[in-house]
């Protein structure tokens, strides 16, 4: 049996730093080369970062991106490890690639084939399928194959096509984002695309944050037999080093015990190679994060990276001593640092004491900056300045909006006057769903929404964790259990409006996220009155939704890019 050494560099690419990503690339091929790497494999379109959406419609950019991969060419003269790494490449069409750089150049290429147009994808908007059959690559001994992505995930895609002409192992670049649940689905493609095809696999994918999307890393190596050979760790970015088992013998024992499995031939090319003797790297996969674990570490690369990306240095929210800002205020400064999280209390007339309270207990706990900005004197001159207009109008949740409205005008102003703070907004995906929000206000107008995919279940399920990780209750007891209410008139609770959130979050989440009907619904067993208003609610909610900030994404179908739902919409379901 033998191997072949393999650097997964499982890197943080920022799409449109050009430059920025060469010199990522090139510091870990450095550091592959140091530790005796054949290959340093590099996520899909690493150079451009992903997904660059419309950059690559302007030709300039994906010119510049080509004189960039010259660059990374040009760095592996001399060197024993080859590069392989994602990139847009231009032949008449545009298509997603991958180039085997060795010795100072450009040896072959490869073309994505399937590319996916669904949910956050729309790669056909941008390039067109790979046609040519694919090439083999020879590397210290080892034949090798490569595939981008979507590529792995057909049964009868290039993984079957370049086993069957002779490849050992073959190396995938990835850019696959995160959602609850995606993780166990890759897995299990991966031990059966490797099983079926007799064939080790080393699956590299991009870790971090992307406007909504987050890139969970956890890239893995999957030997002939289905085996998991190594994992790197998630929403980490790391290079791991992997002695990858391949050989004839062990490929030729396959082919004698499985008749099934086709032969084909394909071009090899062999790439120029310097045999060193190296002591075999321990690998030992990283262990998996259970489901909340993997959620938060989700949020916090997120809000980190898209603060980080676009150039702020701090955040600042409205921490109003309910559940989903405490929340935010421990995201936010588990992702930029307490010393850069500013949490205001903005209080009027409606404001309890123990809201209050709260709220300096949280921000005590997490050590972050805490002030108060009382609203009331605005409120009041406002309400003063509508009376003549209002004359003869009951109180209603007109005024309940105005609250949320200048509380949303002084974060803002907070925000302009301090350049680099982010304003983050804390509204759930509940409350969104159902429209339960003031367009313009403190939970819709802002920077970034931390918890927009997040159901208010999840959110409290969450805090819990974040507890149980810090060993007390960063988050007090007294927030977790007081009934959730805006706070916006005397006595408000959430459920004067809404059902119990145990109630309405099932119909959210099948509604908005396994696209069930009204009619599924109610077969399931919710009462009717209750789906027929909450869907309603949805449905007519859409306009609201669409003025909201991008928020990090953790489910398989969140608010934007995933569901892109007709404001204008006459038909009900």
């Amino acid at each position: 049996m033998s191997s072949l050494r393999v650097a997964l560099c499982q890197v943080n690419p920022h799409v449109g730093d050009l430059d920025g990503n060469v010199a990522r690339i090139l510091d870990q091929l450095d550091r592959a080369e140091a530790a005796g790497a054949d290959v340093a494999l590099f996520p899909e379109l690493a150079i451009t970062g992903y997904p660059p959406e419309d950059l690559l419609l302007k030709p300039g950019f994906v010119r510049d991106g080509l004189e960039r991969l010259d660059r990374v060419a040009a760095a592996t003269r001399g060197r024993r490890c080859v590069a392989v790494v994602g990139y847009a490449a231009v032949e008449r069409d545009l298509f997603n690639a991958a180039a085997v750089c060795a010795d100072g150049a450009v040896v072959g290429t490869y073309h994505k084939r399937h590319l996916p147009n669904y949910a956050v994808f729309d790669e056909r908007r941008y390039f067109v399928p790979g046609r040519a059959p694919s090439t083999l690559f020879r590397i210290g001994g080892t034949t090798v194959g490569v595939a981008i992505c979507e590529d792995v995930w057909n049964p009868a895609g290039p993984i079957a096509e370049q086993a069957a002409g002779g490849a050992e192992l073959v190396l995938v670049l990835n850019a696959s984002p995160y959602f609850v649940g995606r993780i166990e689905e890759r897995d299990r493609m991966l031990r059966t695309r490797a099983v079926d095809s007799a064939v080790a696999i080393a699956y590299v994918n991009q870790v971090g944050g992307q406007d909504e999307l987050v890139f969970d890393g956890g890239s893995t190596v999957i030997d002939a037999t289905g085996e998991v050979v190594a994992r790197a760790p998630q929403f980490e970015e790391v290079q791991q080093v992997v002695d990858v088992p391949v050989g004839p013998v062990w490929r030729n024992r396959l082919l004698s015990s499985r008749e099934d499995l086709p032969t084909a031939s394909l071009p090899v090319v062999s790439l120029p190679h310097k045999a060193t003797t190296t002591a075999p790297v321990p690998t030992t996969p990283a262990p998996r994060l259970g489901r909340l674990a993997e959620i938060y570490a989700a949020l916090v690369l997120g809000t980190r990276d898209y603060a980080r990306k676009n150039g702020f240095t701090d955040v600042v929210l409205g921490l109003s001593g309910g559940l989903d800002s405490a929340l935010v205020a421990a995201i936010a400064a588990d992702a930029v640092g307490p010393e850069r999280v500013h949490a205001v209390a903005l209080p009027t007339r409606y404001s309890s004491d123990e809201s209050s309270t709260d709220a300096k207990v949280v921000a005590g706990n997490l050590g972050i900056d805490f002030r108060t900005i009382p609203v009331e004197p605005a409120f009041g001159a406002t309400l003063d300045m509508l009376a003549p207009s209002f004359a003869g109008l009951e109180p209603d949740v007109t005024e309940e909006n105005l609250q949320g409205r200048i509380r949303a005008n002084v974060m803002m102003a907070l925000a302009n006057k301090f350049p680099g703070w982010l304003v983050l907004i804390c509204g759930n995906k509940s409350e969104l769903a159902v429209g339960y929000t003031t367009v313009y206000g403190i939970d819709m107008a802002g920077g970034f929404a931390v918890l927009k995919d997040l159901t208010k279940t999840t959110v409290g399920a969450l805090a819990r964790h974040r507890n149980e990780v810090a060993g007390h209750d960063l988050i007090p007891e007294a927030i977790l259990t007081k009934p959730p209410s805006a706070e916006l008139r005397p006595g408000q609770v959430d459920t004067d409006s809404l059902p119990p959130y145990p109630e309405l979050d099932p119909i959210v989440v099948a509604y908005v996220e396994q696209d069930a009907t009204a009619e599924d619904l109610i077969a399931a067993g919710h009462p009717e009155d209750l789906v027929r208003r909450i869907t309603r609610l949805i449905d007519v909610a859409e306009w609201k939704r669409r003025q909201a900030p991008v928020g990090v994404r953790v489910t398989a179908k969140a608010f934007g890019k995933d569901r892109r739902m007709p404001i204008t919409n006459g038909y009900r379901w």
